[in-house]
């Protein structure tokens, strides 16, 4: 079913189509969001679900997916079927560059593992299938390739022809170059020509700009003046027929790259419906990037969806809404000063099912009731276009053959319809049309009219929906639509809640009971005369009254109880975390416990085994020496010294005498000379505690060294900040360490001698330096050793030199060439900003010059000029 531009409007899919454009990366995406429509095939819907979370999983992982370049080359390929014709340069690097991303993207897709049977399984199996039928052409790229280079220029080597020619026209280039060159000093030196003048090209060809006055002293052709018409261009004679020749091989180089466009067009021809079925396979994988893309804005989720009618979202948020509502800074607020809306989004529950079809929800007015349905209507219309929608993961949906709505005032002056006459108009069709697998949405049912006849008539349609068994969602204030839902299974009513003691909307949809209008609470808000609403009060009834009164404090109490229950619910979970979390760490203790005592009953073993080879090696000493009483006391000393060590959990250590304690023998032996495991656990803890002390020590005292030395650098730093520069100080250029001294200063600026060579350098890129000793300044000095000529000439050169380049139709090689040399030249000089013009075009000179620029040391930034200068047709360089 097809919805007209009205209905998106409405429901707010107009603007997700134009959020959705904004995502895709070329004209082949745009036209399928132009092309999307709504779907009631269930199969398809899911099937666009699986490619759109397959999309999401690639862009969460670790290998980025190659949709770099992205071309519709659809005009070209339908244009070259007819014989004769060719595409132009930049449509070929086009077409090299959109096929190799078609190969990629194919290649990405088919990963996959191969199975027992035999089978492969896809990474990727629903975006795989799209890849079915589509063709790569790996050999149409090798030609281009060959055709041309990385820059999207003709390569001189697509043809021997064309490779002739481009070297007869740089020959013939380089000698109008010179001729003019000659000329040209030649006329500065008799003055026709200012010194600052350089040769400039004007349709094609090589001129001198001349003041007008003075254009009869240089003998040629005046092609053009400037706009003041203080300048002319003249051509000089000597280097007419050299501009003809040049012109001539432009044209046959231009013949030749013809010659082979229209050869490489004869073989894509035969393969140019091929071409276009892969790019709408291109087309599609830009699509779906734009929906992901769209998905994550949005925080939207792809779920499985039913085939049967069905609405049970769980945090449900009209994604238009919460866009708007992210951008606001401060609240909005009403003509009294008080909050009227919240600058975050309140999700929705939202429940249609098969035994409550047909949803009712009251309230008062600014309650949230329209962007309710309006929420419905947009999600469910975006999930069977095929769009991701922001619900909760545990959300179920299912899927309608036809959505209706009437939402807004639809009053025609030209069709002679009032308000109430469109919405009965509406009416009309939506029972004609509606069926069991049919979404009604419609807003402030039965308004328009007298309220007791525009009730009656909302009731009359509503039972004909209930009795068709479609689904809707419907607001209103009447009261008898309130009670139809008691009185009609499979239809409930819902309340948009409000909180009387703040006198403002909640926007939280309460299914299972009607809302009230609190228009007399409102009314008292908005400040209203308390004698006018007690009026109010007395026409409408006190039945009315306390009927509504109730109605506000069953609201009250499930909100108070419903309170309740949460936080109980939340305190109990708070518990059970509680609770495991110290079963766990009792786990953990008792794990660390047993591991202690192993370890401990571990080391006492290897001392018991040490005590007895101790023994043994004193008694077989003893035995050695026969007894001597001298060497028996000794060694009987060592033995009462180690059982000292091991008393003090030091075995092993030199512990001084004074440090050790001799325990008696009741205290220091038991069973065979052995701690008990409490005695021995304190040993192993006072070692531990001595342990953790001595670390302690080491990092206090790293802590204070790191201080100290934190403090001396900064002093020094302080020092070589507050240190002026002075005339004689030694200096050397930031990140340089040739020293040189300063001459003489000029306010920012320093005159500075390396050697031989003066030059001006700003105070900001020069810091102190130690003078050069004797001996390493012989050979700065040899370095640096120029004669007076060179010196004159290096003077010359600066006095001459200008801080802006004219690169406007020089190649790309010639052009990085001329700003290496001007780049040499202004650091020279020593000049801290400098403009080369490259102008516009396709940007790819410009990307040569810049990629050159960040090789350069001395370069510190570049940037495109002012648009009002120039823009991205000049880049201006920071030294």
């Amino acid at each position: 079913m097809t919805y007209p531009r009205n209905f998106e409007k409405k429901t707010g899919f107009d603007e997700i189509r134009q959020l959705l454009r904004q995502h895709c990366l070329s004209t082949l995406g745009k036209e399928e969001v132009d092309k999307m429509e709504f779907s009631a095939d269930t199969d398809n819907i899911n099937r666009r679900m699986d490619e759109l979370r397959e999309f999401r999983r690639i862009e969460e992982g670790n290998d980025e997916f190659p949709l770099a370049n992205v071309f519709d080359l659809r005009e070209s390929l339908m244009r070259v079927r007819l014989q004769g014709t060719h595409m132009e340069v930049e449509e070929l690097f086009d077409l090299k560059r959109s096929l190799e991303t078609i190969i990629l993207v194919v290649n990405f897709l088919a990963a996959g593992e191969q199975q027992d049977n035999g089978e492969m399984k896809r990474d990727f199996p629903a975006l795989f299938a799209l890849t079915e039928g589509v063709a790569t052409f790996p050999q149409i790229v090798r030609q281009t390739d060959k055709i041309i280079d990385k820059f999207g220029n003709m390569r001189d080597t697509a043809s021997p022809e064309l490779l002739r020619i481009r070297h007869e026209l740089k020959r013939a280039k380089g000698s109008i170059s010179r001729t003019l060159h000659s000329i040209l000093l030649s006329a500065q030196s008799e003055g026709v020509v200012e010194k600052d003048v350089a040769p400039t090209l004007r349709d094609g060809r090589l001129v001198i700009p001349v003041v007008p006055g003075l254009k009869r002293k240089i003998p040629g052709i005046v092609h053009d003046e400037s706009a003041t018409g203080k300048t002319v261009y003249v051509e000089p004679t000597e280097v007419v027929e050299a501009n003809n020749k040049v012109r001539e091989l432009e044209n046959a180089e231009r013949r030749e790259m013809v010659r082979i466009l229209v050869e490489f067009a004869a073989m894509v021809r035969p393969h140019a419906d091929e071409l276009l079925h892969s790019y709408q396979f291109l087309a599609r994988i830009d699509f779906i990037r734009a929906k992901a893309e769209l998905a994550l804005s949005f925080k939207a989720f792809e779920p499985e969806v039913l085939p049967q009618p069905h609405i049970d979202w769980i945090n449900a948020v009209h994604p238009l809404l919460q866009r708007s509502l992210a951008k606001k800074t401060a609240p909005h607020t009403d003509d009294t000063g008080k909050e009227e809306k919240p600058t975050t989004m309140v999700p929705l529950n939202i429940q249609l099912t098969g035994d409550r079809r047909i949803l009712i929800i009251s309230g008062p007015n600014a309650g949230g009731k329209s962007v309710c349905l309006k929420t419905v209507g947009l999600l469910q219309y975006m999930l069977q276009c095929g769009l991701a929608i922001p619900i909760g993961e545990r959300s179920t949906v299912g899927t309608f053959d036809k959505i209706m709505i009437d939402i807004g005032d639809e009053q025609s002056i030209e069709n002679d319809l009032s308000t109430y006459s469109s919405h009965l108009l509406n009416m009309k069709n939506m029972m004609r049309h509606a069926d069991r697998r049919t979404l009604i949405l419609i807003d402030e049912f039965g308004t328009g009219t007298e309220p007791q006849m525009g009730a009656a008539i909302a009731e009359a349609v509503l039972k004909r929906f209930w009795q068709q068994k479609a689904w809707a969602v419907i607001t209103t204030h009447y009261r008898n639509l309130k009670h139809f839902a008691d009185e009609h299974p499979g239809v409930a009513n819902g309340a948009m809640l409000y909180d009387r003691h703040k006198m403002q909307p909640l926007f939280q949809l309460a299914i299972g009971r009607p809302g009230s209008s609190f228009a007399i609470e409102i009314a008292r808000k908005t400040g209203l005369p308390e004698e006018v609403i007690s009026d109010a009060a007395q026409i409408a009834g006190s039945e009315y009254i306390r009927s509504d009164k109730y109605l506000q404090d069953i609201v009250r109490d499930k909100r108070y109880w419903e309170s309740k229950r949460q936080t109980i619910h939340g305190k109990e979970k708070e518990l059970e975390k509680t609770i495991a979390r110290y079963q766990r760490e009792l786990e953990e203790i008792d794990d660390s416990r047993k591991q202690i005592l192993n370890r401990a009953k571990e080391r006492a073993e290897e001392l018991f085994k040490e005590s007895n080879r101790k023994i043994e090696n004193v008694i077989r000493e003893i035995k050695e020496q026969q007894a001597e009483k001298e060497a028996t006391k000794q060694l009987r000393q060592q033995l009462s010294a180690y059982e000292n060590d091991i008393l003090s959990g030091e075995t092993g250590q030199n512990v001084p005498k004074s440090d050790r304690q001799t325990p008696n023998k009741k205290q220091s032996m038991r069973e065979g000379g052995l701690l008990t495991d409490e005695e021995f656990e304190k040993k192993m803890e006072a070692m531990k505690n001595r342990k953790l002390r001595h670390e302690q020590h080491q990092k206090d005292k790293n802590e204070r060294k790191q201080a100290t030395a934190k403090s001396l650098r900064a002093a020094i730093q302080k020092l070589n900040d507050d240190k002026a520069f002075r005339d004689g100080d030694s200096v050397r250029v930031k990140g340089l360490t040739t020293v040189g001294k300063i001459e003489s200063m000029e306010g920012k600026q320093a005159t500075i001698i390396f050697g031989s060579m003066r030059t001006k350098m700003p105070l900001a890129r020069i810091e102190h330096a130690e003078p050069a000793s004797k001996s390493d300044a012989a050979p700065d000095i040899r370095a640096y050793s120029y004669s007076r000529q060179t010196r004159e000439t290096i003077d010359s050169h600066r006095n001459q030199f200008k801080q802006e380049l004219d690169l406007r139709g020089v190649r790309g090689e010639e052009a990085v060439r001329q700003v290496q040399y001007f780049i040499d030249d202004a650091i020279l000089v020593g000049v801290s900003q400098v403009r080369i013009l490259h102008g516009k075009g396709n940007g790819i000179l410009r990307n040569l010059i810049r990629e050159y620029l960040r090789t350069v040391p001395n370069v510190r930034d570049f940037r495109d000029e002012h648009v009002q200068f120039g823009g991205a047709g000049i880049t201006v360089v920071e030294l």
